[in-house]
């Protein structure tokens, strides 16, 4: 029995621990899951504050409806999902998506990659927090996690062109910021 039998049967257990309300079982799945949630969840939030809460509530609906996973697939890439639709969530109630909308006709604009052989993941995690709600939530869906336009804006509740003009308008944001810490540095 390799390594990845031993942990996949760990978490079966653990998974099956939670399905009967075992607060022990609840707390290692959260505790064995914890650095994966928070690196997804930082991405999408503002702060590391905001990243935990987005967090405990995904955690949250991950105990609410374990019976609804199927064993059949990745535990971590069902977790991903409710990871992901939990800052969605989070940002169609705290946030008025809607107003950073720009108009469908608007083209995206063309951005460089310069600067970027200094930048380390910190630098852009921390730089990306910094967008606003709606350029950060579609940067993310479409960079990160690879959904195209017509993804985001059905998850969204958008059109098409607003998803393209928010990635493009986050991408010159992006590309701003990184010259102005690359100017920082070197000066």
């Amino acid at each position: 029995m390799g390594v990845d039998d031993t942990d996949n049967i760990r978490l079966d257990f653990i998974l099956e621990g939670c399905r009967q309300g075992k607060r022990a079982a609840q707390r290692e799945l959260y505790d064995t899951y914890f650095s994966y949630g928070l690196s997804i969840c930082l991405r999408y939030a503002r702060s590391r504050e905001e990243a935990l809460e987005l967090l405990n509530d995904a955690y949250y609906k991950v105990l609410r409806h374990i019976d609804q996973y199927n064993a059949d697939f990745p535990f971590q890439g069902w977790f991903r999902r409710i990871l992901i639709n939990t800052a969605i969530d989070h940002h169609r109630k705290k946030e008025k998506f809607r107003s950073e909308e720009l108009s469908d006709q608007m083209q995206p604009a063309t951005v460089e990659n310069e600067g970027l052989n200094w930048l380390n993941y910190q630098d852009l995690l921390e730089l990306t927090q910094q967008l606003s709600p709606a350029y950060r939530l579609v940067f993310n869906l479409y960079v990160m996690e690879g959904l195209s336009h017509e993804e985001i804006a059905q998850r969204l509740q958008i059109s098409v062109g607003a998803s393209k003009s928010n990635l493009a308008k986050a991408r010159q944001k992006l590309q701003s910021k990184i010259k102005a810490r690359e100017n920082k540095r070197s000066g």
